[in-house]
C-alpha cells in the first residue's frame, strides 16, 4: 500500500493518507454512519489500538495517528535520533496492517435506539417555510409535524464548530440548496438541504432552507467550557420540539439578503 494505492472489497475503499493515516471511502452515508459507530465500539472496548483520530463526513471515515505498537515514544526516540525514515516506515507499516484488517471486519447495521435523544425546542417560522411546504407538495401548517416526528441522527459535523449534519428526512422530503445563498444566516436557524437537516450555531452565510429556529432559551450548539464542546456530535440523536413564538416576534432572516452561489459548491455545504 504505497503512494495513492487503495485497497477495495464489497462497497469499501481503504487509501493512505501519509504515513500515519487512512482514508476509508463507503457507498453511503448509511454505511458510513455504521462504520463509524463499529469503530467507536472496537476503541471503547481497547479493540482499536494506536488511533488517536477518528473523524466521520458523508460518505468517508478518516483514521489519523495511526501508531505502531511502540506507539509515540518510539517515534519520539527515533526523532531524537535521527532516525526519522525508520519511525515513519514503521508507521506506514501499522497503517497498512490496518487498511487490511478493515476490510475483513463485519460491521452489523446501525442501531438508532442506542441513545437517548437530545431534544431541541424550535419555532417553525423560517422565511422558507411556504416554499419547503410547496417542494413537499403540503400545507405549510403540515411542514412543523412532519418536520419533528421525524427521528434524526448526527452522520458528521461540518464548516462551523457545533455544526451537524443530521440525517433521517425520508427521500421524498429532501429539498434543494436555495438557488441563491444568503449572505447572513442568524445563530440557531433551522435549516435543510439535501437529506441533511441542520442548526446554525453562529451567524454565517448559508444557502440551505430556513424553516424555523431554536427557541428562547436554547441550548448551546459550541461551548469550549463544556466536555464535549459540541451539544450534536456524530452518532447524536436528535429530537425537535414544536415551540410556540412569542406575539412580538417577527422573522430574522430577510428573504432578499442573497449573494451568487459559486458553482463548486455542493448540495451538502452550509
Amino acid at each position: 500500500m504505497t503512494g495513492g494505492d487503495a485497497l477495495e472489497a464489497d462497497g469499501i475503499r481503504v487509501l493512505p493518507a501519509g504515513p500515519y493515516a487512512l482514508l476509508v471511502e463507503l457507498t453511503d452515508g448509511e454505511r458510513t454512519e455504521a462504520f463509524h459507530a463499529e469503530l467507536l465500539r472496537r476503541r471503547e472496548r481497547g479493540a482499536l489500538p494506536g488511533v488517536r483520530e477518528i473523524v466521520p463526513g458523508a460518505r468517508t471515515v478518516l483514521l489519523d495517528g495511526i501508531e505502531d505498537g511502540g506507539g509515540r515514544m518510539s517515534a519520539g526516540r527515533d526523532r531524537l535520533s535521527g532516525d526519522r525514515s525508520a519511525a515513519r516506515d514503521r508507521a506506514a507499516a501499522a497503517r497498512d496492517r490496518l487498511a487490511r484488517d478493515l476490510l475483513s471486519w463485519s460491521v452489523p447495521p446501525l442501531r438508532r435506539e442506542e441513545r437517548d435523544a437530545v431534544e431541541i425546542p424550535v419555532v417553525y417560522d423560517g422565511p422558507d417555510l411556504a416554499e419547503v411546504a410547496e417542494l413537499w407538495g403540503v400545507g405549510v401548517d403540515e411542514v412543523p409535524g412532519l418536520h419533528s416526528r421525524t427521528a434524526f441522527r448526527v452522520a458528521f459535523c461540518g464548516f462551523a464548530p457545533g455544526f451537524g449534519y443530521l440525517t433521517g428526512l425520508p427521500e421524498r422530503l429532501h429539498v434543494p440548496r436555495r438557488a441563491t445563498p444568503r449572505t447572513r444566516v442568524p445563530a440557531g436557524a433551522l435549516a435543510l438541504a439535501g437529506p441533511y437537516t441542520g442548526v446554525y450555531p453562529r451567524p454565517s452565510p448559508g444557502g440551505w432552507q430556513l424553516i424555523g429556529r431554536l427557541a428562547d432559551p436554547a441550548p448551546a450548539l459550541w461551548d469550549p467550557d463544556r466536555e464535549p464542546a459540541a451539544l450534536l456530535g456524530p452518532g447524536t440523536r436528535v429530537r425537535f420540539v414544536p415551540a410556540h413564538a412569542p406575539v412580538a416576534a417577527q422573522a430574522a432572516v430577510p428573504a432578499q439578503a442573497t449573494a451568487p452561489v459559486p458553482k463548486s459548491r455542493t448540495e451538502s455545504g452550509r
